[in-house]
């Protein structure tokens, strides 16, 4: 590990900041032919997102406004064009025979339409272009696929990770917030768009595209607006989990949200505001077999325990026009939550309770300045102050009987962290010629103090031997204890504890880290149905030596099929590129705080002590082994190569498809292996201590096709996908042989889920009222067999078991388990004959989520209407957005983005009907797994529990990934909203 020097750090900075101006120095005007202009409404206020199309020589084309409504064609063919512009809520603006053969400015001032007849935004915008950042394969959820959505900021973030799918490895899809990384969900009120998969092949972006999540929020509007709802759920409206043995115990969900938007200063500043506050009676599911206290015979535990969490937030937000071509908009967001008896749940009994409180304060600035009509340039920074803690229910040492349950004290412990972060960001958007060029850095600084008495109480570990399960080795170890035997007597019987682990030290442990990452991307429009895309991003931090982190990207976009004005149907797309991640602090942390010197974590195998504590002067004076967590000092950042080739298609008007083949390969990815494994009873290093060193020899491997559907017909949208996904990875977890990492491959937990499909709608019923289904469907995921030991002694039990032929009369033994789904398997195998990791594959999941809404509108007509005004001033798309350049964001939409998406009013947005009036109250039905089908998890696959093969828990709504222990199977909500 090493730090960089501050000269080192200041010349990157300044390395930066001159690529960021290096546009500046040599900007200069379009000369060939060439249309930009800026979109606005009867008051002057730009409409950001109007669509403008421009059809004539060459293929059609179609740009979207930006934040300040400024739109640009950079290169174009000479000759006549027919440039027309469409915005939800206005007019259509078409000019014939517009001349262009050097740069041209049109800018367009819309007018509101006034009559019934509304042009179908979606319809005109639904259509396959070259453009790189219009790729078929990404999902743009607006107005009514937002509808479908669940409001719980938790719910919609795993809904999210659904529809992005496995391309972005393990960790699932990045989010961004208006272009921030890091930060909590906002509230769905006040989101305005939601980008997943979008220009996967961006230098600007450091994640992988295929997995990416951005989300835009609304800005303010020039005009008091607003809304509040409160949603209600008990466990009245639920259905009880099959696991459950008892009737549903108390739950309750209630959850409220407020949102008001206006003015501050017409034409100069406005206002957004929103809150929510969720109190949920959460229910822990205990499945666990332990003993009887007096008679010491095995006694079930199949009961849920409540677990209050609360959680509150606070988002206000400024809009602020500095000047014509300069805006600012600010935010900041509170959020503060508390869980009570966390911890429990599973085999974890009651007594390893733990209450946790954490609290985050988010300030964020986004400033956007309008160079010039060809250049934009856009200034972010971030700050997070986030403090958690958690405090122990009792100071008793745990005790873990491995596959039965848990109990004594929490091993947390009373601990806390307090992190502190910074991240300053500046992109500048420069047009010339055929080119759109974006060059820029982003510096983020993490400072985190961790306080940790983890296993400061101690733990007592019993595993399977002899023959027996670790249930029966407690079991007899605990007969034995009553007839007051020695612990060599009880040892002799096959009894006592097989593991003691118990930490000290100094609990609080310091880490900084600093990184930063330079990028130049060039969208080239070679011909007007053909644009090459290229681009390098170079990224490095402190705290690890790899500084040759160079991530060059490049992509292209054919539409075979334009010819002479005629738009095309078809888009051929295809792109590679590298992809870097960090190595995060967290392992710096765990290197400085388990170094033997700042704290002790001390294992001792067969201890002779149970059920008493040993004194830690003893465990120090005998040198008793340790387990320390190095860092390789030559760790490389993970990076992720994706490729992928795929066509986009134009069906019909209403109706685009996209089919992509995705392959991925990771390298340098992080693993954990303990280096001082014995071999044949011989340690390398010469002691027993423990040394789990966090290195960068994990590799992955993934090819998927994807197929997404998008239909915007009228009323009714349609979006989603289908994946067929196959995943090999070699870095899940502790190995099994930590000298033989190649025995580790095997399939990919996440990214061997082979089909997985995605499907969300809106569809309009009778008697005003809306269906908004969401349905996720995937296959079973793959799951490891373990044999539940730990024969090196290393606290991990990760060896897996070899299959024989044996059938099921000579399967006998201590180290021999039949299994009628299997055969016979060996609990002791011989080298090179364990079975795959991840040899099993768990059940395939179906959820359908469904919304049923209607809404009640009154009041004067015209006044508020969401399909009109949005949260626009008069006039922007569905009411006129902020006045000129206001919203932020700049080319990428910012925080707030900019304005709403077209017709992205309130009625409309949360499964009622753009209704036109001034007030409107919807109510509104959500049923979760509405169709009651059960989703179990992956079963017990510990061949020493006597759980092994049996379902523990229900997967959740979004399949195999999502998971948990929940009491209930389907859960109905009710929703009343009210806005004007």
């Amino acid at each position: 590990m090493r730090n960089f020097s501050t000269t080192r750090v200041s010349i990157l900075a300044l390395a930066a900041l001159a690529l960021a101006a290096a546009p500046f120095a040599s900007a200069q005007n379009a000369t060939g032919p060439a249309l930009r202009g800026v979109v606005t409404d009867p008051s002057g206020a730009s409409v950001p997102g109007a669509t403008v199309q421009l059809r004539g020589p060459g293929a059609e084309q179609r740009k979207t406004a930006d934040a300040a409504g400024l739109y640009v064609f950079p290169s174009l063919q000479s000759g006549k064009y027919q440039v027309r512009v469409i915005a939800k809520g206005f007019t259509v603006t078409e000019r014939r025979d517009v001349e262009i053969t050097a740069p041209v400015v049109f800018d367009v001032q819309l007018q509101i339409q006034a009559d019934a007849t509304v042009v179908n935004v979606e319809d005109e915008t639904n259509k396959v272009s070259a453009e790189a950042e219009n790729n078929g394969g990404a999902l743009v959820l607006k107005e009514k696929e937002l509808a479908s959505l669940s409001d719980d900021p938790d719910e919609l973030s795993q809904q999210l990770q659904a529809m992005a799918g496995p391309g972005a490895g393990p960790g699932g899809g990045q989010i961004y917030i208006d272009g921030f990384s890091g930060g909590q969900m906002p509230p769905k009120s006040s989101i305005r768009e939601i980008r997943v998969n979008s220009n996967p092949f961006s230098a600007e972006y450091d994640r992988p595209g295929f997995g990416r999540i951005e989300i835009l929020t609304r800005p303010g509007s020039d005009k008091l607006r607003g809304q509040v709802f409160f949603q209600y759920n008990d466990q009245h409206f639920n259905s009880r989990s099959p696991l459950l043995k008892s009737a549903l115990p108390p739950y309750r969900q209630n959850f409220l949200g407020a949102n008001l938007t206006g003015p501050v200063k017409k034409d100069k500043a406005s206002f957004g505001l929103d809150f929510d506050r969720r109190d949920i009676t959460e229910n822990a599911f205990i499945i666990a077999k332990t003993l009887d206290p007096i008679s010491l015979t095995p006694l079930d535990v199949n009961r849920a325990v409540t677990t209050p969490q609360t959680r509150t937030s606070i988002n206000p937000r400024l809009d602020y026009t500095i000047n014509p071509t300069n805006t600012l908009v600010t935010r900041y967001q509170f959020t503060q939550g508390s869980s009570e008896k966390q911890g429990i749940g599973d085999f974890s009994l009651e007594s390893l309770a733990n209450d946790n409180s954490t609290r985050e304060h988010v300030i964020q600035a986004t400033e956007t300045a309008i160079i010039n009509a060809n250049m934009v340039n856009e200034t972010r920074f971030q700050f997070i102050h986030s403090n958690s803690s958690t405090v122990a229910a009792g100071s008793d040492p745990a005790l873990f009987v491995q596959g039965a349950f848990n109990s004594g004290s929490s091993t947390v412990g009373n601990s806390g962290t307090l992190l502190k972060s910074l991240e300053l960001a500046n992109t500048t958007t420069w047009t010339h010629g055929t080119h759109v060029i974006r060059g820029g850095f982003r510096i983020r600084e993490s400072m985190l103090d961790s306080t940790s008495r983890s296993n400061f109480n101690g733990t007592f570990t019993f595993l399977p031997g002899a023959g027996r399960t670790a249930l029966e080795v407690y079991q007899l170890t605990k007969q034995l204890l009553a007839q007051n035997l020695t612990p060599t007597q009880i040892r002799a019987q096959g009894g006592g504890a097989s593991q003691f682990s118990i930490a000290a030290g100094t609990p609080t442990t310091s880490v900084n880290q600093f990184d930063i990452g330079l990028f130049f991307n060039d969208d080239w429009r070679l011909r007007p149905n053909f644009t090459l895309s290229y681009g390098v991003r170079y990224e490095t931090q402190t705290n690890i030596s790899d500084n040759s982190n160079f991530a060059p990207r490049i992509g292209i976009a054919w539409g075979v099929d334009s010819r002479a004005g005629r738009p095309g149907k078809t888009v051929i797309r295809a792109g590679l590129g590298a992809f870097f991640d960090r190595v995060g602090s967290q392992s710096t942390l765990s290197a400085q705080r388990f170094n033997g010197v700042t704290q002790q974590s001390y294992l001792i195998l067969s201890p002779d002590f149970f059920p008493n504590l040993p004194t830690l002067s003893s465990l120090a004076a005998g040198q008793q082994p340790q387990r320390l967590q190095p860092l390789y000092s030559g760790i490389n950042a993970p990076v992720v190569w994706q490729a992928n080739a795929g066509v986009d298609r134009q069906v019909n008007k209403y109706m685009r498809l996209s089919v992509n083949y995705i392959t991925s390969r990771g390298i340098h990815l992080q693993n954990v292996r303990n280096i001082n494994t014995p071999i044949n009873g011989i340690y390398p290093f010469g002691d027993r201590v423990i040394r789990n060193l966090t290195e960068s020899a994990g590799l992955s491997r993934t090819n998927q096709l994807m197929v997404s559907p998008n239909v915007n017909y009228k009323k009714l949208t349609l979006f989603g996908f289908y994946s067929l996904s196959y995943g090999k990875s070699n870095n899940e977890g502790q190995p099994a042989d930590p000298y033989n990492l190649s025995a580790e491959w095997g399939p990919s937990s996440f990214a061997d889920v082979r089909h997985r499909a995605i499907v969300g709608t809106n569809v309009p019923l009778p008697w005003k009222v809306t269906l908004a289904p969401f349905m996720s469907v995937s296959s079973g995921a793959p799951y490891n067999i373990t044999t539940g030991r730990d024969p090196y002694g290393v606290g991990s039990a990760a060896i897996r078991p070899a299959l024989l032929a044996n059938p099921a009369a000579t399967c006998t033994g201590a180290d021999l388990k039949y299994v009628p789904e299997w055969g016979c398997f060996s609990l002791n195998p011989a080298a090179g004959t364990s079975i795959q990791r991840n040899a099993a594959r768990g059940p395939g999941n179906l959820s359908l989520n469904l919304r049923l809404a209607r809404t009640w509108a009154f009041g004067r007509r015209g006044e508020s209407s969401p399909q009109n005004q949005g949260f626009g001033g008069p006039g922007g798309p569905g009411g006129g957005g902020p006045p000129p350049g206001m919203g932020g964001g700049g080319m990428r939409g910012g925080p707030g983005g900019g304005g709403p998406p077209p017709g992205g009013g309130m009625g409309g947005m949360f499964g009622g009907a753009a209704t036109g009036f001034k007030y409107n109250v919807t109510l509104s039905i959500n049923a979760n797994n509405a169709i009651n089908k059960v989703n179990y998890s992956s079963p017990s696959g510990d061949l020493g529990s006597p759980y092994f093969g049996q379902y523990r828990s229900i997967a959740g709504g979004f399949g195999p990934m999502g998971g948990g222990n929940s009491t209930s199977n389907r859960k109905i909500s009710l929703q009343l909203r009210f806005s004007f």
